[in-house]
């Protein structure tokens, strides 16, 4: 069956990689789409999910960019605000292991301008799911806007939201603030290790588990790299293994992770609600799924998830 409309809210960042230039004293750049919310997007239009995206997006050269890939990779743009300010940009130096630290320009750019009145005409009648999160759901003045359009979807769609904490754009204070309300809003909590991290320092991760299942969210599932990944499911409890892989960088693994999850219970009939259907079983093996289109993204450059008919080939290659 065809998975039911995702629509997915946030931004879409010009991430500009460093490269050796052909002359002493200069940097070369390598410009891909990306930002968290914008990979989930292509992620899920690639597996075959109807995605749409609800983007404020710029008419500058990155903004044209973003379209461009956006909609090669089938994700329905048709709410997609034009806006007047520039892109964000993130420039992102990779470590040996193909870990980036990013830093960014993003000072009034386009994607934190939300008002109430671009949102407001938002159909939702065929979205089964509102995944949201990143630097749209804490950059002001748009963040309190999302919020409010994500307490309004709560009533009829499935709720994710992904921190993806960016401690050098915004301090973790501010996200730790807001997630006991984001649990109170969402049914799936998707985050990686480090945003525990930086959520909950020192915390091991059954007890964050527990403390965001308390706040309201029904199911958590915190990414651990290449030790795969922990789900808790109103406090039952899986390990999922990563899919093996050879790493040329690891840039949007945890966007097609989450990609790779929602898709999965898509096509299982599971969103559309408070995932009261939901059980262990049915979270292990959308995490199993994730992660393979995860190791996928992973072994290609920059934030490149999988078609549905490369993920096809993949697992067929390992049966």
């Amino acid at each position: 069956m065809t998975p039911p409309q995702i629509t997915v809210l946030g931004e879409c960042v010009a991430d500009a990689f460093t490269e050796p230039a052909s002359t002493r004293n200069e940097l070369g750049l390598r410009v891909l789409p990306g930002g968290g919310p914008a990979n989930t997007a292509v992620a899920l239009a690639r597996l075959g999910t109807p995605a749409r995206f609800l983007a404020r997006l710029s008419g500058d050269v990155f903004g044209r960019l973003f379209r461009a890939h956006l909609e090669a990779s089938g994700v329905d743009l048709s709410h997609a605000v034009e806006a007047a300010e520039p892109s964000t940009l993130a420039v992102a130096e990779l470590d040996t292991k193909g870990q980036a630290t990013f830093s960014f320009h993003a000072q009034g750019t386009a994607d934190w301008q939300w008002t109430s009145a671009e949102l407001a005409g938002v159909d939702l009648a065929d979205t089964a799911c509102v995944h949201t999160g990143s630097l749209a759901l804490v950059k002001e003045p748009g963040a309190a806007v999302v919020e409010d359009f994500l307490a309004g979807a709560a009533s009829r769609a499935t709720i994710s939201i992904d921190p993806n904490v960016r401690p050098l754009l915004v301090h973790p204070e501010v996200y730790r603030a807001r997630l006991a309300h984001w649990c109170g809003l969402a049914d799936v909590l998707r985050l990686s290790e480090d945003d525990l991290d930086l959520l909950l320092p020192g915390t091991p991760p059954e007890q964050a588990c527990d403390t965001w299942h308390a706040a309201g969210v029904r199911l958590v599932v915190i990414t651990r790299g290449a030790d795969g990944a922990l789900a808790s499911l109103d406090g039952e409890r899986v390990r999922v293994p990563a899919a093996a892989t050879q790493v040329v960088d690891t840039v949007g693994a945890g966007d097609s992770f989450t990609a790779g999850l929602l898709h999965h219970f898509g096509t299982q009939g599971l969103l559309g609600g408070r995932l009261t259907d939901l059980r262990l079983g049915d979270v292990e093996a959308a995490c199993l799924f994730a992660a393979k289109v995860a190791a996928l993204t992973c072994s290609v450059a920059g934030p490149n998830p999988p078609w549905q008919d490369q993920l096809a080939q993949a697992i067929a290659a390992d049966a």
